[in-house]
């Protein structure tokens, strides 16, 4: 399967090696990427190669918090890179030391097959476009082949399939039909399935169904401005959108709150790394938080690692179809343009992205990542009731979104990671774009698989999960992880331990090994889940610090044992999984949870999660350990979410419990605040919120404000 060589000081490249970043966590810059290229040419001086992936190598953990904690040596600056060279089966891999120009790693990878960029997928339409046997399958299904520029084609890695295993570079390209290039084509989709194979750039197999079914005529449905003008304009209001839809905008006068050295982050006492990489997307790193001058180190790494979208119809070839996202395609490689659209309201600061080509030119996502704040509603607030609520305070907040968006074919992912002034971290998922659509026919008796949403299109049933991985440093090394389940007193009514039968308490389960930490969410027992510092803890609770995670969109995998979806995603068959970090010895240790290379893998073997859980017996107890949590949604479709699906919001939070000894947003200055003493004395106290105050705010209604118009007055 592998052939790993040491090959240091074997290639050095002749062109002196570009600066170093500010961070050793930063991305590799447009220069880095061309450099790096260079190497590997010279390296394959004589051969032609795809360029796939061009990317840090992140340090080992110990390194780089020896430099940043000890003063160590700075890491070695390193970067991995995946090459296919033509007519060569194996994947070339291998690892770039930049500072000195060598490669000191290479690796041969027989029986897998790489990530699939963008440009892989492009280049599969036009494929299929040539294909004289496609074209003869356009006819059959009831076009003419002069329509074959409006033949359109989702590509798909193909999952796997056991007709060819990994040894060819395959996609399945799932067809439609446009009228005109500005059609949605989802709403006609054709019968058959090309499979392509990449590194020939050829057609090599039809999938065609046992039941034919001719294209659909009904008209095309949309969702661009041409199209809701012609389903709902009128004379009055020919664009059809609504008229009562005001603007919102977002002010900030005195500019942003946070600042940004590079990549490195400071808002409201935290402090972290925000990194992008082709594969996870936005990756948070080295998450620290300013408890009064005191650092609190909380997370060394937070990220999506995986993802899994399985479709529910077990008619052949849809069990094909349950795309790996993340290590598929790559969130990073999908990533949209943020400046492209209204994507982030307000004041905004961007990063873009940084990639390689297939000829080992850098390429470069403008404004692949937006920061910016927003506000945060209420962070506290009490009033007393004694003197009609005007003894009140009120404190507002703000909070940080860091976001991007990536496309996968038909879906949309907006991914906005948000951190609240009070140590919460959280993360919020939208999901949009487009159901994947197959085509029935008028009277079809389409099963329980799924759901006609328009004349001739069937979205069928599928799930989308993900996978979080946390890498907990809670007040440092050595953390520990547990169940925490809300559950009443295990003593009965009228016992001496519970005579009136209200006890409950909850009931904390540590995780000793891995095998422990396989758990799933229990709703009944409003489940959450704790990482801590068994070593730190808290003077007042005596409890140690820690974060919660809570999470309830946590369905589990439908898919049944022995299935292609639970082999080729083990991750998916629990909620939790924890298990201990290791380095590996090529790439960054216990990151992907469908191992390395996903495409075509048929699930066999050990790699990923199922090689990191082994026998369950390691000890995850009071050491280096990485938390992985699996949430998302179980989705069904219905007409609603067609032509496009309005965004469908899943969300979870990390929040910290016994990390500080009171309320750690006490030091945020109230919005509005009058103590008892300056009510009774008509002292003003402390406005910023009310209408005679607030120069943005005004009434709906009317044009005039008074003192009465304060947010706590008496009415």
């Amino acid at each position: 399967m592998e052939r790993l060589q040491q090959v240091a000081s074997q290639v050095t490249s002749a062109v002196s090696a570009p600066a170093a970043p500010a961070h050793p966590l930063d991305p590799l810059s447009p220069q880095e990427i061309k450099y790096v290229t260079s190497i590997v040419k010279e390296k394959y001086s004589g051969k032609t190669l795809n360029f796939n992936t061009v990317t840090l190598r992140e340090p080992p953990k110990n390194l780089y918090y020896n430099w940043k904690e000890k003063k160590g040596p700075l890491p070695p600056r390193l970067a991995y890179f995946v090459v296919i060279e033509q007519d060569v089966t194996a994947v070339q891999e291998g690892v770039v030391d930049i500072p000195t120009g060598q490669i000191i790693q290479l690796k041969q990878t027989e029986g897998v097959q790489p990530i699939l960029t963008t440009k892989d997928l492009s280049d599969t339409e036009e494929i299929v476009r040539n294909d004289p046997n496609v074209i003869a399958q356009v006819v059959l299904s009831g076009l003419d082949k002069s329509e074959m520029k409006n033949i359109y084609c989702d590509s798909w890695t193909i999952g796997y399939d056991e007709r060819w295993g990994a040894s060819r570079r395959l996609q399945q390209a799932l067809i439609y039909w446009r009228s005109h290039e500005d059609d949605s084509h989802y709403s006609h989709p054709l019968d058959f399935c090309p499979i392509v194979d990449m590194n020939a750039g050829k057609v090599i197999f039809i999938d065609i169904p046992t039941k034919r079914r001719k294209v659909s005529k009904h008209k095309h449905t949309g969702f661009h401005p041409r199209d809701v003008a012609s389903k709902f304009g009128t004379k009055e209001n020919p664009s059809g959108y609504r008229q009562d839809d005001t603007p919102i905008n977002i002010t900030q006068p005195n500019g942003v709150s946070f600042n940004m050295q590079g990549n490195v982050m400071e808002w409201s006492n935290f402090k972290f790394h925000i990194g992008f990489n082709y594969r996870e997307g936005i990756v948070l790193s080295d998450v620290n938080y300013n408890d009064h001058g005191n650092t609190r180190s909380l997370f060394h790494r937070i990220s999506l690692s995986e993802m899994i979208v399985p479709y529910g119809c077990p008619d052949f070839p849809h069990q094909r179809k349950h795309a790996l996202d993340i290590g598929e395609y790559g969130a990073g490689y999908c990533t949209n343009p943020l400046s492209l659209g209204c994507d982030c309201k307000g004041v905004i600061h961007y990063l873009d992205a940084h990639f390689v080509d297939k000829f080992g030119d850098p390429s470069t996502i403008r404004n692949a990542v937006c920061i910016h704040e927003e506000d945060d509603g209420i962070l506290f607030k009490h009033s007393d009731f004694r003197d009609d609520f005007q003894t009140t305070i009120n404190t507002r907040g703000k909070k940080l979104i860091i976001s991007q968006i990536f496309t996968a074919a038909n879906y949309e992912y907006c991914l906005y990671w948000t951190l609240r002034q009070d140590g919460t971290i959280k993360l919020e998922v939208r999901l949009t774009g487009i159901l994947n659509t197959y085509i029935c026919d008028e009277d079809e008796d389409i099963g329980p698989w799924g759901t006609i949403v328009y004349p001739k299109v069937n979205a069928h049933n599928h799930q989308h999960l993900f996978s979080l991985r946390i890498h907990p440093r809670i007040d440092g090394e050595g953390n520990s992880a547990a169940t925490s389940d809300a559950c009443p007193s295990p003593y009965p009514t009228g016992s001496p331990e519970n005579v009136y039968g209200n006890g409950f308490y909850a009931k904390k389960t540590v995780f000793k090994t891995v095998k422990d930490s396989l758990t799933q969410a229990e709703s009944k027992y409003a489940r959450t889940w704790d990482m801590f510092n068994p070593k730190s803890i808290n003077k007042y609770s005596g409890k140690p610090a820690s974060y919660k995670l809570v999470s309830t969109f946590c369905p589990p995998v439908l898919a049944q044992p022995g299935s292609l979806v639970r082999k080729r995603a083990p991750w998916a068959e629990h909620t939790t999984q924890v298990v201990p970090y290791k380095d590996e010895d090529f790439g960054y240790g216990t990151l992907y949870p469908s191992g390395d290379h996903v495409a075509q893998w048929s699930g066999d073997g050990l790699r990923g999660m199922r090689k990191w859980i082994g026998d369950g017996t390691d000890n995850v107890e009071n050491t280096d350990i990485v938390f992985f949590h699996t949430f998302g949604i179980t989705h069904f479709p219905s007409p609603e979410d067609f032509p496009v699906m309005p965004t469908e919001i899943f969300d979870l939070m990390l929040r910290p419990r016994h990390i500080f000894t009171e309320n750690p947003v006490l030091d945020i200055k109230p919005s509005y605040s009058k103590m008892t003493s300056e009510v009774r004395t008509g002292a003003k106290g402390l406005d910023s919120c009310s209408l005679n105050v607030d120069s943005t705010s005004r009434l709906a209604f009317n044009k005039t404000s008074s003192s009465s118009d304060s947010c706590c007055s008496k009415k």
